[in-house]
C-alpha cells in the first residue's frame, strides 16, 4: 500500500498534472474543515466532577469525536476516553485512583519529596545463617575422580 507521498510522486513522475491540482483542491478543503488542528497541544485543565459531566453531557447530545470534545473543553483526548468508557472523575473522591495519580504527578512537577511510608510495628526479621552445604558442591560438575 502506498503513501499519499508516494501516490502524489507517482503522479508528478507521469506527468498527470490534472490529478495532482485536484488533489491539492482536497488538501486545502480538508484544512478548511478540520475542526481540530493537529499537533496543537494544550496546557491541561484540572479535571472536575464538573467537567467530566460536561463532557458526558457533550458526547451524548452532541455527534463530537472525543478529539473534539478534548479540544473544545481543554484537556488531552485520553482524559475524555476515561470519563466516557469508565466513567472516572465523576465523584469529588479524593482517595479515588485518578485523584491520587494526579495530586502525585502535581507533587513531583512541584519537586516536593516523596511521602515516607509509616515506620512498620512489626519486629526486624532476622538474617538465616548460613549451614554448611549438605552433599557435594557444583552437582551439576563431573570431576575425575567421579568416575
Amino acid at each position: 500500500m502506498a503513501t499519499l507521498k508516494e501516490f502524489e510522486e507517482a503522479l508528478r513522475e507521469h506527468g498527470m498534472n490534472m490529478a495532482l491540482a485536484l488533489l491539492e483542491r482536497l488538501r486545502e478543503r480538508d484544512r478548511a474543515t478540520r475542526t481540530v488542528k493537529p499537533a496543537r497541544r494544550l496546557s491541561g485543565q484540572k479535571m472536575t466532577p464538573e467537567l467530566a459531566r460536561s463532557i458526558l453531557e457533550l458526547h451524548a447530545s452532541t455527534g463530537m469525536t472525543q478529539q473534539e470534545i478534548a479540544f473544545k473543553v481543554g484537556v488531552n483526548q485520553g482524559r475524555v476516553n476515561e470519563v466516557i468508557k469508565r466513567g472516572k472523575w465523576l465523584t469529588d473522591d479524593p482517595h479515588a485512583p485518578e485523584a491520587v495519580a494526579r495530586d502525585r504527578a502535581v507533587a513531583r512537577l512541584r519537586g516536593d519529596p516523596k511521602p515516607r511510608k509509616p515506620a512498620s510495628t512489626k519486629p526486624p526479621v532476622k538474617a538465616k545463617e548460613k549451614s554448611a552445604p549438605t552433599g557435594r558442591r557444583n552437582q551439576g560438575q563431573l570431576v575425575f575422580g567421579d568416575l
